[in-house]
């Protein structure tokens, strides 16, 4: 996953003609009524078709997705694993509390080889576990399922019991330990509803304790080592096409080699298939790239199971062999190289071959003797460095085509919508002629309303496009609008965009790293987002094909480019100096030296801002986003000239203009992302999406001219007296969107229409002569922009209704901050 600036929206674009009132049920309107919008639809013309694979789910271990979220262990830390390499904060006994004598010990008394630790338990001493979140969950009435591998002297007796704060659970059970390491089951039913539960385990005598477990009976399909059941249902719910699975940012960073003895049982490892099947005791542990420790006690043969049993092609990701997520290195060794090329060919056995093969078997062995249908696989995930990621790629894919021709192979386009490394790795796609290039990105609501067309000039005889990652900055309904108007656009391309997923899926509330996330959920319960309802409706309405419409747009009333100017700098402290804001006839608008004070500038954002030696300088060079902004907002075609100097940090130089207030604005980002490009981006209720980007840094000391000519829409950048680039920010953020879609086994019109503004939209339709029934099935989410779903209170939640003036030719009203699907059945 790409950087991404955390931020709020305000959807803007509205007509003076658009009435105001809003209903989820607008009555019938009359032919001559006055309306805003026309939409024409072309039944006779046939459209792209659209694969039952269109739209599915996107599964990475970030924010606790996996331990402590969908894997439904309830014992955190089961295994004495943690480590300060997994986190600093962490220890072999974190989330655990020792009651006399207790220690890790990583010897030959192991359980095996790839579980390295193991708890010595004293005497009369005991462990009590606290779970996730608040504690562990457990129903009054429910089943719980205990097990642990032990090893003790015979009459060694240990007893387990579930308590909170108040007191018993669930009855204490006591087991019977006898000689070496085994494994010991009890079983708890719980005597009341508690999030505060902790686990304890007392020992008699002298015990060795490793896999500490504890499992809800009722798992997700009652499945053993099973999914969390509510977490899993709401991800069926949606219906998905596929799911991509295990990463992300997990698959390309780390190390690239084993965890063995041979290789230091290393411990920030890429995620690598083969350390997450077979008995959950035996597979290796490792370092979460997102700042903890996973278990994989959810490895590739849940993910499997999982996406068979919602229905879903399993879409497995591995390593190239190059490194992302701001590590960027390739791997040379070859022997690597081949052993990790094998792996793929291994996993692709594992998942399809027969019983009878050396990994069909082990499928098999671990109770699937039916093969998996795998059909795509992924290899590489955002790579930085197009040109060695393509090289690694080619090797890849050779073997693969050559044992399994069939299996779609998917290429990447790196992290960003565009910029340097999008093109080359798309101009290297091109000319390998791969089956599919999976793109992503993170941007601004208004990026999304923006580029609804993105994908109308793409090739159609080029590579397919997997969309794998991508989501506006927020979790309010306005993001949801913007992320569905964009998918009418993504449906319209269906020929050139065949796979598309939400990201990320999963965020536990208590753990989090990044937003936004589709479902949020706590040890208690789950809810779902603005944005799933509208992953949701797409989903469980797709159709079979895409029926050619027009709609008219909302006017432009956009002028020029306004706005004061303004400096910032982000992990880095700068000095500037000779600021001046000259109008295009060449009067001044605003000059400072800062020989004397600094009462020109309003500082609206962190950091320490002070006159040090004529200069205004930025010492914070931790601080993020410091900006001091001066000027008018009214201010238009001007020129301004900046002198920059680095002093010290991570990054170079922000430099706004355009600057409305603090959420609204444009500013030139020299050297950023860890100083490696720059770019412009632009800010709109801050939500930050990226006009245009080049690679390049900036180096410290050195005091650099800046000069930025805005005239009309048309922004010119100099840098050091040299054109740096140019650029027109004309394109409408165009609110009203529409597709239709015809199911083929109800025959059913779909009519889909977001309506991302806050007023109504009277919409004249026109279906073209189809033969159509008078009353429509209408699905339809509505909500103020800023609503958000949260546990208790969740305003984003789709109403059905019923309309009954279908006609030929007829007139809906779409309600403001609405998404709106008409099902429409064809006589």
């Amino acid at each position: 996953m790409p950087r991404t600036a955390r931020t709020r929206w305000r959807v803007g674009l509205t007509t003076t003609a658009l009435l105001t009132a809003a209903a989820l049920v607008p009555a019938p309107a009359h032919a001559e009524d006055v309306t805003d919008y026309t939409i024409t639809v072309d039944p006779a013309a046939k459209g792209a078709k659209i694969d039952d694979t269109m739209y599915g789910v996107f599964f990475e271990d970030i924010n606790r997705a996996a331990d402590g979220g969908l894997y439904a262990e309830l014992v955190q830390n089961r295994s004495f694993e943690y480590s300060t390499a997994d986190n600093g904060s962490y220890t072999p006994l974190t989330s655990w509390t020792v009651g006399g004598t207790a220690q890790v010990v990583n010897d030959a008394g192991r359980l095996n080889e790839r579980n390295r630790n193991y708890l010595s338990l004293g005497a009369g001493s005991s462990v009590t576990n606290a779970g996730y979140n608040t504690g562990i969950r457990v129903e009054e009435g429910k089943r719980y399922d205990f097990s642990v591998w032990a090893r003790a002297d015979a009459g060694t007796t240990l007893t387990v019991g579930l308590k909170d704060a108040a007191g018993t659970l669930a009855t204490a059970r006591q087991v019977a330990v006898k000689g070496g390491w085994a494994k010991y089951r009890a079983t708890f039913t719980a005597t009341r509803t508690s999030n505060r539960g902790r686990l304890t385990v007392a020992a008699t005598n002298a015990a060795a304790l490793d896999m500490v477990s504890l499992f809800p009976r009722e798992t997700y399909k009652n499945q053993p080592n099973g999914l969390r059941k509510d977490l899993a249902e709401k991800i069926a719910a949606l219906k998905p096409g596929f799911v991509r699975f295990p990463g992300g940012c997990l698959v390309n960073t780390g190390s690239m080699e084993d965890y063995s003895e041979a290789s230091g049982w290393q411990r920030k490892r890429s995620y690598q298939w083969k350390d997450t099947i077979g008995p959950v005791e035996e597979r290796a542990t490792n370092a979460n790239f997102w700042g903890y420790n996973q278990s994989y006690g959810l490895g590739y043969y849940e993910y499997f199971r999982f996406s068979e049993d919602v229905g879903a092609m399993p879409l497995p990701v591995v390593p190239a062999l190059v490194t992302g997520c701001g590590q960027n290195r390739a791997t040379d060794d070859e022997a690597l190289l081949k052993r990790h090329i094998q792996d793929t060919l291994d996993l692709i056995e594992f998942a399809g071959g027969p019983a009878t093969s050396k990994w069909g078997k082990v499928r098999a062995e671990m109770g699937h003797p039916k093969p998996f249908h795998l059909t795509h696989i992924g290899v590489g995930n955002e790579e930085n460095l197009p040109k060695e990621f393509f090289a690694r790629f080619e090797r890849f894919r050779a073997a693969i085509k050559a044992e399994y021709p069939d299996i779609t192979v998917i290429s990447n386009s790196g992290p960003d919508d565009a910029g340097t490394t999008f093109d080359t790795a798309w101009q290297l796609n091109r000319e390998g002629k791969v089956d599919m290039v999976d793109e992503h990105y993170y941007n601004s609501p208004n990026w999304f309303l923006q580029n609804n067309d993105r994908y109308d000039s793409y090739d159609r005889n080029g590579p397919k496009v997997f969309l794998g990652e991508y989501a506006s900055q927020g979790n309010a309904w306005k993001n949801g609008l913007a992320e569905a108007a964009f998918m009418t656009g993504l449906e319209r391309n269906a020929d050139v965009v065949k796979l598309a997923s939400y990201a990320p899926l999963l965020a536990n509330e208590d753990y989090v790293q990044w937003r936004p996330d589709m479902i949020w959920f706590n040890n208690r319960a789950s809810w779902n987002s603005a944005n799933y309802e509208v992953q949701k409706l797409f989903m469980t309405n797709v159709g079979d094909r895409v029926v050619p419409s027009k709609a008219t747009t909302t006017p432009n009333v956009s002028g020029p480019i306004t706005g004061a100017v303004g400096l910032s700098t982000w992990a880095t402290s700068a000095a500037y100096d000779d600021v001046k804001v000259t109008s295009a006839d060449g009067s001044p608008l605003l000059g400072d030296d800062f020989s004397g004070d600094a009462s020109k500038w309003k500082h609206v954002g962190g950091g320490s801002w002070s006159i040090q030696d004529g200069q205004y300088v930025q010492t914070d060079a931790a601080a993020e986003n410091t900006m001091v902004t001066a000027g008018d907002p009214a201010w238009h075609d001007y020129d301004l000239h900046v002198k920059a100097t680095k002093k010290s940090g991570k990054e170079g130089f922000l430099v706004a203009f355009g600057v409305k207030d603090t959420g609204n604005y444009y500013w030139w980002n020299l050297g950023g992302w860890n100083n490696t490009q720059s770019a412009i981006e632009q800010a709109v209720d801050g939500g930050k999406g990226t006009l245009m980007t080049k690679p390049g840094s900036i180096e410290t000391g050195r005091a650099y001219d800046i000069d930025i000519k805005v005239r009309g829409r048309q922004v010119t950048l100099y840098l050091d007296g040299k054109e740096w680039g140019s650029f027109k920010d004309d394109k409408p953020a165009e609110p009203f969107r529409q597709v239709v879609t015809k199911d083929a086994k109800t025959g059913d019109l779909i009519v889909k229409v977001v309506n991302a503004q806050s007023a109504e939209a009277r919409t004249a339709i026109d279906l073209g002569g189809a033969k159509v029934a008078s009353r429509a099935r209408v699905t339809t989410l509505a909500a103020d922009a800023d609503a958000v779903n949260t546990e208790t209170d969740t305003p984003v939640t789709p109403v059905t209704s019923t309309f009954s003036g279908v006609a030929g030719k007829f007139t809906y009203t779409f309600p403001a901050n609405s998404v709106t699907f008409l099902r429409i059945k064809q006589r």
